[in-house]
């Protein structure tokens, strides 16, 4: 039996623009995580089970297309092999889908370096990112590619898309504070009509994303030299522009707001909007009292979260 965990993320700026070729900075979070257990099986077949969606099938009547089978067979082409003793891969997870925190990345990473394991091979942090990115690009059309990078190397990272990741120092820990609306915000969907939008109105769009890039490589610097007030005002300013692409909303705001009036260093959304969650700066003291507020103000739940 081989057991894999992989944490979730949050993008800290530059979510949207970077679809785009601007940059943008993640950090894995460990609080939440999924889980993947594979198992040699007596019977025939190969078995997936998902308890939280209340899937368990054989592997072979499931949909080509479907993620976790994208994600098996991936793992079998990259290690060139064509048969295998039977197996079944259990999957587990206590990130919230759909919610900015790359539920899906984490459980596709969580699954191939189980079944590489289990197959007695391993693969590199750089194949099992890229292995995870077409399990993505089911699940939200033309990813990024951040959530399947940041969450593969379990390490902060500047990503600017079609270039090489770059990992980069933090210099001194900082404390979040993710609110969650509990609403549902597929990122296929966010990322759809955000490209309307720029098809429609290019020149204003690209002006957007040529802030969010901006504030993205003044941020890198921030956080390298620990300067959190500057920081946090950088997260005010991001959180404008994706009001200007639409891509908040009232719930987002709400949460934005109430995590400013009671005390955050600055806040704002995070991932593909219209739901998920927001996150907010704060210091590591006052994390409680903000995270109260966000309860406070509809979050269904909070995590708080050390980076660094």
């Amino acid at each position: 039996m081989t057991t894999s965990s992989a944490p979730g993320k949050i993008i800290l700026f530059g979510e949207h623009a970077v679809v785009y070729g601007h940059p943008a900075l993640a950090v894995p979070v460990t609080q939440v995580q999924a889980t993947a257990t594979v198992r040699a099986s007596t019977g025939p077949g190969t078995w997936v089970e998902a308890p939280d969606i209340g899937l368990r099938s054989e592997l072979s009547v499931l949909p080509a297309h479907h993620p976790l089978v994208t994600a098996l067979n991936g793992v079998f082409t990259t290690l060139g092999i064509s048969s295998h003793s039977p197996f079944t891969i259990n999957i587990s997870s206590t990130i919230p889908v759909a919610s900015g925190l790359g539920s899906g990345a984490a459980v596709s990473v969580a699954m191939i370096r189980a079944l590489s394991a289990f197959l007695g091979q391993s693969l590199s942090d750089e194949e099992v990112s890229a292995l995870a990115y077409d399990v993505e690009k089911l699940h939200h059309g033309t990813p990024s590619g951040i959530d399947n990078t940041v969450i593969a190397y379990s390490q902060p990272v500047f990503f600017i898309k079609g270039q090489p990741i770059a990992t980069f120092h933090v210099g001194a820990p900082f404390t979040l504070v993710i609110g969650d609306t509990g609403v549902s915000a597929p990122t296929k969907e966010s990322v759809g009509d955000v490209r309307k939008l720029w098809e429609a109105e290019k020149t204003r769009t690209e002006k957007i994303f040529r802030e969010i890039g901006k504030i993205a490589i003044q941020a890198r610097e921030r956080i390298v030299n620990g300067e959190w007030d500057k920081l946090g005002a950088l997260m005010d300013a991001n959180h404008a522009l994706l009001q200007a692409l639409t891509v908040s909303s009232a719930d987002l705001d709400r949460l934005v707001d109430a995590a400013r009036r009671s005390g955050a260093l600055g806040a704002k959304m995070s991932g593909g909007g219209r739901g998920g969650n927001m996150i907010a700066l704060v210091e590591k003291e006052n994390a409680p009292a903000v995270a109260e507020a966000l309860k406070s103000a509809g979050a269904k739940r909070t995590i708080v979260t050390q980076v660094g």
